[in-house]
Formats: structure tokens, C-alpha cells, sequence
């Protein structure tokens, strides 16, 4: 325990100074895949990009509408997003070299939100900017509803700030149950930093994961830019 305590406070010391190198692999993946489809399919634009830290863990907050949502983060942003994925897809073959080289760490069916808090940690105190959709899972109104405080307790175990983001009309371009993608603009907001809740308390991940929503929320009435 004092070991793995060791282990978060060096890295939080940490933080705030390192940036993994973006692989050739996700290089490939960003701007052979993602960048066409988000800036020419779906004509894509991203406002608020300054807002992002250049350097150090940063949690990647957004809302959730469709499986076009992590590799559009992960081009738009500009730095390598992390995200976590179903561990049965680290046994697939080719699939499971490009999504580790996408920085991507595997979450175990039925083992809870813990490993997959502990491997988030670990990627923000490597320096990663570590994706989270609040919600958990696709909204077919593409907003914030249900709002889950494992964001908050990443940053509140970690030090990482918080970084709203707004994906206006994924919900609409790639519906949830659709085959075929439709052809409207997707925009993101990039909204202003949130710091890490003092504490692990339940009244304080709740405070920050509220604040989260209403950030997102926000963004999202403005509508495109």
C-alpha cells in the first residue's frame, strides 16, 4: 500500500511535465483515418483548442453520442488521447497492436469501475491526456444525462486538471443503432480547465462531476460554431 501510494504521489509530482510521444501508429490512425473523415466528411472544426495543456496528464472530459466520438478526440485535440477499451479486444489480432499503440489500456467485463480508475491513473501519471465520456456510454440526444464521477476521481487521485469537451451533432451524424453515417457538420468546443477535487469525498466528486455536466451542457447549446 505505502508502495503503490509512492508510486500516485511521485507521479503527481510528475504530471504536469511529461507528454508521450504520439506513435507512428496512431500518427496513421489520426491522419490517414480521422482527419479526413472529421475535416472533409463531416466537415469538421474545433474551437477552445488553447485551453488544452501541451504537456502533462489532463483528463479529456465529453459527452458520448456515437463510435465516431474517441478517434475525432483523438485527432482534434492535437495530442494523443487515451481511451479505454473492452480487454477481448487486445486478443484480436492487428486490432490489438493498433489501439495499444493508440495508447489505448484494456478494462476487464464484470471486474467493476476499479481497474479501469487504476489504469486511467496510470496513463495520467504518465502524461497522457486520458479520454472519459461522463455519461459512460452513447445518448441518443447527445447530451449529458446521466453523469458518472469516475472523471472526478481520476483527477481527484491524480492532481490532473479536467477539460470539457462539447462533440456537437455526432449523436446526429451516426445515430445509435444506425449503419450509415449522415452527412452533417460535427463540431467540438473545447471548454475552460476545471481543477481536481480537493478531496475523494463523495460530496466533492459529485460538486466537480456536476460542474463537468453543466460545462458540457453549455457548450452544447451554443450549438456549431
Amino acid at each position: 500500500m505505502i508502495l503503490k501510494q509512492s508510486r500516485v504521489a511521485t507521479g503527481v509530482e510528475k504530471i504536469y511535465k511529461n507528454r508521450p510521444r504520439q506513435s507512428f501508429v496512431y500518427g496513421c490512425v489520426s491522419y490517414l483515418f480521422a482527419f479526413p473523415i472529421f475535416r472533409f466528411l463531416f466537415r469538421g472544426k474545433t474551437i477552445g483548442i488553447s485551453n488544452l495543456p501541451k504537456t502533462g496528464g489532463v483528463v479529456v472530459v465529453s459527452n458520448h453520442g456515437s463510435h465516431l466520438d474517441p478517434p475525432i478526440l483523438g485527432h482534434a485535440l492535437g495530442r494523443p488521447v487515451a481511451f479505454m477499451a473492452k480487454a477481448e479486444l487486445f486478443k484480436v489480432p492487428i486490432l490489438s497492436f493498433i489501439i495499444f499503440c493508440c495508447g489505448a489500456y484494456p478494462v476487464k467485463r464484470g471486474s467493476g469501475d476499479r481497474e479501469a480508475i487504476r489504469n486511467a491513473s496510470n496513463r495520467l501519471i504518465e502524461g497522457w491526456a486520458t479520454g472519459v465520456f461522463l455519461d459512460g456510454t452513447r445518448q441518443a440526444n447527445g447530451r449529458v444525462n446521466d453523469p458518472k464521477p469516475g472523471a472526478a476521481l481520476l483527477a481527484a487521485r491524480t492532481g490532473a486538471p479536467i477539460l470539457p469537451v462539447a462533440i456537437v451533432n455526432s449523436h446526429r451524424a451516426f445515430p445509435k443503432g444506425s449503419l450509415l453515417p449522415r452527412l452533417v457538420p460535427i463540431h467540438l468546443r473545447v471548454g475552460e480547465l476545471i481543477q481536481p477535487p480537493k478531496t475523494k469525498k463523495r460530496e466533492d466528486l459529485i460538486s466537480t462531476t456536476k460542474a463537468i455536466q453543466i460545462s458540457i451542457n453549455l457548450m452544447l447549446d451554443k450549438g456549431l460554431i
